[in-house]
């Protein structure tokens, strides 16, 4: 198995190196934890997931009855778990480009998403995001996107659509009516808060803190 060093100087063995949708995508395991990497960009890891699961609960928080809910970004799957444990939860679509992702939540990425793309109310596309919710479909009352690093560090230039003006015009037009948008960010986005805040009636950020570094930072909007 191929071995590397981590940005903390640290040994990880590659897992798998594959060529991705939006180019090299490495999964890597350092000790009990894994991480994924894009074009040599650390994107996530399996050592917290704080954040990405407080992105499905602040979003749905407050939402009576059945919900419909959106995830793109399948990444470690702690926000796929979050959702499906949620007892309001009727249905998640989740909506993610790299096949490679998807296979290792068959393998040993099961344990962190909790066996959820099992679960019958899960279903999972594979797209991207920004083109898919551009195409036909309904409504969600939930979305909540995790997307590369956020709207300011995209490793995958594409992926900045979804935080610009169309983007968040097809999300608008994915929202139910009593849709709410969540956002995850790995750190805080002022440009973004105020294209949100020009754009929808309730805005609001949630830092959280992680171990390192800055806080990651979640952003609400709702009509």
């Amino acid at each position: 198995m191929e071995a590397v060093r981590t940005e903390t100087g640290g040994s990880a063995d590659v897992v798998e190196r594959v060529a991705g949708v939006g180019g090299e995508l490495v999964l890597r395991r350092v000790g009990a934890d894994f991480e994924i990497v894009s074009n040599g960009v650390f994107l996530m890891d399996t050592r917290n997931g704080e954040s990405e699961r407080l992105l499905v609960r602040a979003a749905l928080e407050g939402l009576d009855g059945p919900a419909r809910l959106l995830i793109g970004g399948l990444g470690v799957g702690f926000s796929l778990a979050e959702a499906v444990a949620h007892p309001a939860v009727a249905h998640v679509t989740v909506v993610e480009r790299e096949p490679a992702v998807i296979a290792w939540h068959r393998g040993v990425l099961r344990p962190f998403s909790e066996g959820a793309l099992e679960d019958g109310r899960v279903e999972v596309v594979c797209a991207d995001l920004v083109d898919w919710i551009t195409g036909p479909g309904g409504t969600f009352d939930a979305l909540c996107l995790d997307i590369d690093n956020g709207p300011d560090w995209t490793v995958t230039p594409g992926n900045a659509r979804l935080y610009g003006g169309g983007g968040l015009e097809a999300l608008e037009r994915r929202m139910s009516g009593r849709g709410r948008l969540a956002f995850w960010s790995a750190g805080a986005a002022p440009a973004f808060e105020r294209v949100l805040r020009d754009r929808f009636g309730g805005v609001r950020a949630v830092p959280v803190p992680v171990p390192r570094g800055e806080p990651d930072v979640i952003y609400l909007a709702h009509r």
